[in-house]
């Protein structure tokens, strides 16, 4: 711990306010959709807790009908529009994170495998990769959910958006970590330790697992930081699109697909919040992907 207090890391993080600032932002996002049900005062997605009255309720005013005040507003059916960002926050975390750990885990497997093969095995994984990154992102991510739930039988195909928009996503983003790492694994393969690996009999899946892949790790960490960002965004802009999660489960981007329809009738704050909410946790997400990137990478400094 002491060790970490007086590290170059910390003293760097603080001196910078912009991260600082950054990181309180994604830490009080993420505990605030962790403890959605303990922080929003209803569950805006229970049929049995809405009322029609309270809908299109401007923020901070008395409903004319009920009388009930809501922070944020309401929304077309009377839900609370602060309980519904939160737990729309949640959905869109979850999504973003599964769908990065799925495309590092894939991504960071080829490009160890095409670094350290090399030959045909290398040519296939990165043509493959050279293909997949002439296409838009985001096109990849709907053709990949298109077929995959035209695949899926009618009845689960609700109950398995969430799992298909994770694979979706994260099957358009592996390349850039295949790139970085097949890169690393590469230059890491030819040092003396890994040849001191090979003479005592080790094979080639435990040197590429034990030895190389720690060594590897850190660009690998701010690809990550920066593809939460982007997979964050992907999944708003699917479920914006009608194309993402499902109106039992809606993320911001479904929050900020329902506002949209009412924003040129005067229902402001329909669309308002939910958006200045997914705009602040890319922007700090992508803030802390930055100053990562420049830390870890003492050629920037």
């Amino acid at each position: 711990m002491k060790r970490f207090l007086q590290s170059d890391f910390l003293y760097d993080f603080s001196r910078s306010p912009v991260t600082i600032v950054s990181f309180a932002v994604v830490v009080v996002m993420v505990l605030s959709a962790v403890l959605a049900g303990v922080i929003a005062p209803t569950d805006p997605f229970d049929p049995a807790g809405l009322d029609l009255m309270n809908g299109f309720t401007p923020p901070m005013t008395p409903n004319e009908f009920t009388g009930e005040t809501f922070w944020l507003g309401t929304d077309d059916q009377g839900r609370d529009l602060f309980s519904a960002i939160l737990y729309g926050l949640r959905v869109s975390l979850f999504v973003g994170a599964s769908a990065v750990l799925l495309a590092m885990t894939l991504g960071v497997s080829l490009g160890l495998l095409a670094g350290y093969a090399g030959g045909w095995v290398d040519t296939i994984i990165m043509r493959i990769a050279d293909i997949q990154v002439t296409f838009p992102s985001i096109l990849i991510a709907m053709l990949i959910f298109g077929v995959t739930r035209g695949i899926l039988p009618p009845a689960q195909r609700d109950e398995l958006a969430i799992a298909v928009l994770i694979v979706s996503i994260g099957l358009s983003e592996w390349v850039q970590f295949a790139r970085t790492v097949r890169g690393a694994t590469m230059v890491e393969k030819e040092k003396e330790y890994v040849a001191a690996a090979r003479l005592i009999g080790l094979g080639p899946g435990q040197i590429m697992r034990r030895h190389i892949l720690p060594n590897v790790l850190g660009p690998v960490l701010v690809i990550a930081t920066i593809t939460l960002a982007l997979a964050i965004i992907a999944e708003a802009t699917l479920s914006f699109l009608g194309v993402g999660a499902p109106p039992t489960e809606p993320s911001l981007g479904t929050l900020i697909n329902i506002g949209q329809d009412y924003l040129f009738s005067g229902e402001w704050w329909i669309l308002l919040f939910p958006a200045a909410t997914l705009l602040m946790l890319a922007l700090s997400v992508n803030l802390l992907g930055d100053w990562l990137r420049d830390t870890l990478n003492p050629r920037l400094k």
